[in-house]
């Protein structure tokens, strides 16, 4: 991995210089927009709209529009100038349960890696913030832009989250907010506690879950690419608005229970059950010396 930032954990009177990495990464299947005729790549050229030139990357600045349609520039210089603390330090500010964050606020995520001279300081944060059972939230400027970050431990590596600033979440503005809320029924609500239990597993496991979106469109390249002819499956039908939910509910609840009752009879395989059944075979005397 390459580090996209380095910089400092300011943690107290702690310091803790650290390179930071990117922890996700996208793996979808990247389509380019092309000539459907003729599979040509479509370009797009950055135009200055004054001079009517192209103009190259290294001569391309910010800019902010006012109100009377002027521009004011701004140079990168001018942006790394700006008295940001923040600029080279992720700054902690407080502690809290990380069940305290709504994930509505979470943005993306990245690993701090010690640099040579702070690995002691690093471990030392780590293993305290792990006891603790919290998370650190700090501030830190990246990509011209200052977030809020938590701080917290996975697979033994301090990892930063970056967050959304309060103003940035939308205010839901639906209308049957506003509306008097329908009458759910006790037996209703009692067959959705008891699908929601079938479907209940103890831990996530993320493993279990794959891409069937990226699996479908890798297949169709491959088969294209191959040259074979391409058939359209037929569409999942729209299930019809729901009348009954007692029914629904409990033909869910159904489902769920057989598609989990394989799942638990295959702890033991047939042969082993088999073999449970058959009597002990008698063992042959041993020949003597």
């Amino acid at each position: 991995m390459r580090a996209m930032w380095k910089g400092t954990v300011a943690f107290g009177l702690v310091a803790i210089p650290i390179n930071l990495y990117a922890a996700t990464e996208n793996k979808g299947v990247s389509l380019r927009q092309v000539h459907e005729s003729d599979g040509g790549r479509i370009q797009y050229r950055r135009y200055c709209s004054v001079e009517d030139v192209e103009v190259p990357y290294a001569e391309i600045a910010k800019g902010y529009e006012i109100e009377d349609g002027r521009m004011v520039v701004i140079t990168d210089a001018e942006l790394q100038s700006l008295p940001l603390p923040t600029q080279k330090t992720i700054e902690v500010l407080e502690f809290v349960p990380l069940a305290a964050i709504d994930p509505i606020f979470f943005d993306k995520a990245y690993y701090l890696e010690p640099q040579k001279s702070a690995v002691k300081p690093y471990v030392l944060l780590r293993d305290a913030l792990h006891k603790s059972g919290h998370v650190a939230i700090a501030k830190v400027a990246l990509r011209q832009r200052e977030v809020l970050a938590v701080l917290r431990v996975h697979n033994d590596v301090l990892t930063m989250s970056t967050m959304l600033w309060p103003d940035e979440v939308r205010t839901p503005d639906f209308s049957f907010l506003q509306q008097d809320a329908p009458q759910v029924r006790e037996q209703e609500l009692t067959m959705a506690g008891q699908l929601i239990d079938s479907l209940a597993e103890p831990v996530f496991e993320p493993d279990r879950y794959q891409d069937s979106y990226r699996q479908a469109l890798e297949n169709l390249i491959d088969a294209k690419i191959e040259g074979e002819e391409v058939t359209t499956p037929p569409g999942v039908e729209q299930t019809a608005e729901v009348v009954d939910l007692i029914s629904a509910l409990q033909a869910s609840v159904n489902a769920a229970s057989r598609s989990k009752t394989p799942a638990k009879s295959s702890r033991k395989p047939a042969a082993a059950k088999a073999a449970e059944k058959k009597p002990p075979a008698k063992r042959r005397p041993t020949k003597s010396a």
